[in-house]
């Protein structure tokens, strides 16, 4: 009876660390299929997750009542989200600017109260349905146009030709919720 207990500890242990292994080496796979197609180095796309950690981290330590928001796309950081003061989003973005590896901050935070668990829920739902609509449009790749949204706003941002960008701003424009949309593409020659 023991042994038939020990067995099944055994196997249940062992798929439980190798649906761990599963998840791991599926996550690599994306991450690697996403950076072969992407049109940034494999040293950009890493370093863009690594300046999105170090602003998160810097955030949570200055800044940890205010709603900031950090992505990094070629080395180029949006900030979106609210902060209390004109002087506090001034501090944020000189704070990312001093992070190494920024090439350029694009400062979008609001001076207004947080956002309501709603409101960022609605602008979650807003990006899917933009990347929904990006899907075999035939005019762009969906990596090549990374999609966020606050307060109803959609950014766009990536390495585009204008062809491509006038393209995707057209899909986000006529999409359901949507109130406006900012381009902050780095242009590629047509």
């Amino acid at each position: 009876m023991n042994r038939i207990v020990a067995t099944a500890v055994g196997l249940a242990l062992a798929a439980s660390v190798l649906g761990g292994c599963a998840a791991v080496a599926v996550t690599g796979m994306t991450t690697a299929a996403l950076m072969a197609t992407d049109r940034r180095t494999s040293g950009t796309y890493i370093e863009d997750e690594t300046i999105e950690w170090k602003v998160g981290a810097r955030m949570r330590e200055d800044f940890g009542s205010e709603h900031v928001n950090a992505t990094s796309y070629n080395r180029r950081v949006l900030l979106t989200g609210e902060v209390h003061t004109e002087d506090i989003k001034k501090r944020v973005e000189d704070a990312v600017r001093k992070i190494d590896n920024v090439k350029e901050v694009t400062n979008e935070l609001q001076v207004a109260g947080v956002s309501s668990m709603a409101s960022r829920g609605s602008d979650s739902l807003v990006t899917s349905n933009v990347k929904a609509r990006m899907v075999n449009n035939g005019k762009f790749s969906t990596n090549h146009v990374k999609v966020l949204t606050e307060a109803g706003v959609v950014y766009l941002m990536g390495l585009v030709t204008p062809a491509e960008a006038d393209a995707a701003v057209e899909i986000a424009r006529t999409t359901s919720g949507v109130n406006r949309v900012v381009k902050v593409f780095e242009y590629l020659q047509s």
